[in-house]
């Protein structure tokens, strides 16, 4: 270490990281002011180093260059075909409903959609964890070829045979995406710091994306070349993005062999407020999320809306979700990351009460373009916001497969659009689902202001405190 270091500066940095337990509290903006003349790498761009004895994270990031926009790219293709993926099966739900899986009920099919994004997001728990060790090129190539497999399989599924798509989609493709996923957010910050809100926005662009690609060449290729052969083709499509993902994306450097461990981690997580209630945020909205995205095609359908029309229902939501996305990189350094969550999620959770109304065609294209451009401001905000909550980078891939964990298992598996089927029923009752999906967003848009404040009271706490210590 250097002796460089100011006296002062030492013993401020020293009594936050002197209790273990206490780490996690110290405030970015209290470690980077209290060792702001040291030249010694306590704190880098106001970001919080462990104490003496650990391994010191490099955040002499780059901000750019030809390696960290080649790992931007293909994290932007994996999203494509990961999470885009799976946002676009609306357009199973309507397929399987009235053609592929006429023997089974609403709820039962949504079910294969939920679980593959309870797999997707909760694989986070364990695929953070792998991704702190250095397992970046494991995850990313293991993930890939696994998704591609269980795609072809997916296009051997035959009619009514229940269990072959749920095995293959709702399981063996929700598996390869969620490898694929955590690891291609969290590498960004090995390449960006300053700037990494933009290149996270560019990336979760990547979902919307492919949310737009996959329904219209679904939509037009299901009824014209049958089951099987448009799943070939989406199926290939894929691989081949995912071919060139492999081949752009690089990790900077070697993650840490042994980081702290997961329940020690989980326990000192637990006394963080703020990120408490972004998590239980995540889960409870997540319950009222998907409804649109999962129903909106369907709702359209049986509203009497041509079929051409619905069809493109979830297009137009999710070119809506697309600039959505992108939004958030050139605004969010001055409107605040926590706020533009707030707010989104605040407007999703009206719209969907909103879908009550839905009927008429224009009532769609208005759902679909504002819930779209607002869901996909939030769902660009959630790796950043985790990241705003984080005081220590190494630590980024817990926090985030922790909170992702309970994301997918409370938000996607136990509730959601299963309850949203099961409240549908064969009857097609639209209301009951919407009541039901309003409340738990709003429930979570309320999380999310909690989890805010506590932030920002925590912040100025420890202003006042530097600045007596200062004055002292």
């Amino acid at each position: 270490m250097s002796t460089s270091r100011p006296a002062a500066a030492l013993e401020r940095i020293e009594e936050k990281t002197a209790d273990p337990d206490s780490r996690g509290s110290v405030n970015k903006s209290d470690a980077s002011t209290t060792v702001q003349e040291s030249s010694d790498p306590v704190s880098v761009a106001g970001e919080i180093m462990p104490p003496a004895g650990e391994p010191v994270p490099d955040l002499d990031v780059p901000e750019g260059g030809r390696a960290a926009w080649c790992t931007v790219a293909g994290a932007f293709l994996v999203q494509v075909c990961g999470f885009g993926y799976t946002g676009s099966f609306g357009v199973y739900q309507d397929y399987y409903t009235r053609v592929y899986l006429v023997n089974e009920s609403s709820s039962a099919i949504s079910w294969i959609g939920s679980i593959n994004g309870f797999v997707v997001i909760s694989s986070g728990l364990i695929v953070g964890r792998l991704f702190d060790r250095g397992y970046f090129y494991h995850l990313l190539y293991g993930g890939s070829l696994l998704l591609s497999f269980s795609l072809f399989m997916l296009s051997l599924a035959k009619p009514d045979k229940y269990y072959q798509i749920l095995l293959s989609q709702g399981i063996g493709v929700a598996l390869g995406a969620g490898m694929v996923y955590i690891p291609s957010v969290a590498v960004l910050s090995q390449y960006f710091h300053k700037r990494r809100a933009l290149a996270m926005t560019i990336v979760a662009s990547g979902s919307s994306l492919g949310s737009i690609i996959h329904p219209i060449m679904l939509n037009n290729t299901l009824n014209k070349l049958g089951f099987g052969s448009a799943a070939r083709a989406n199926a290939g499509m894929i691989s081949g993005l995912l071919v060139i993902a492999c081949v752009l994306m690089r990790t900077r450097k070697q993650q840490l062999k042994t980081p702290p461990n997961l329940w020690v981690s989980a326990k000192r997580f637990s006394k963080d407020g703020a990120y408490v209630f972004a998590t239980i945020g995540m889960t409870t909205f997540a319950l009222g999320l998907y409804f649109p995205l999962f129903y909106i095609q369907l709702d359209s359908v049986k509203h009497g809306l041509s079929d051409t029309f619905s069809f493109y229902s979830l297009v137009i939501l999710n070119v809506s979700s697309f600039f959505g996305r992108l939004s958030p990189g050139f605004v969010a350094h001055v409107l605040g990351v926590g706020n533009m969550t707030v707010a989104s999620t605040f407007v999703c959770a009206i719209l969907i009460f909103g879908m009550i109304g839905l009927g008429s065609l224009a009532s769609v294209v208005v759902i679909g373009v504002i819930y779209g451009f607002f869901a996909g401001v939030y769902i660009t905000m959630l790796a950043p916001l985790l990241a705003l909550l984080t005081d220590d980078m190494s630590e980024l891939g817990v926090r985030i497969g922790i909170a992702f964990g309970f994301y997918g298992k409370y938000g996607t598996l136990v509730a959601g659009t299963p309850i949203d089927g099961a409240l549908l029923t064969d009857q097609f009752h639209w209301w009951r689902p919407a009541i039901f999906s309003g409340v738990m967003a709003l429930v979570g848009f309320g999380c999310y202001l909690t989890s805010i404040i506590l932030l920002r009271r925590r912040q100025n706490l420890t202003s006042m405190q530097v600045s007596l210590r200062e004055k002292a």
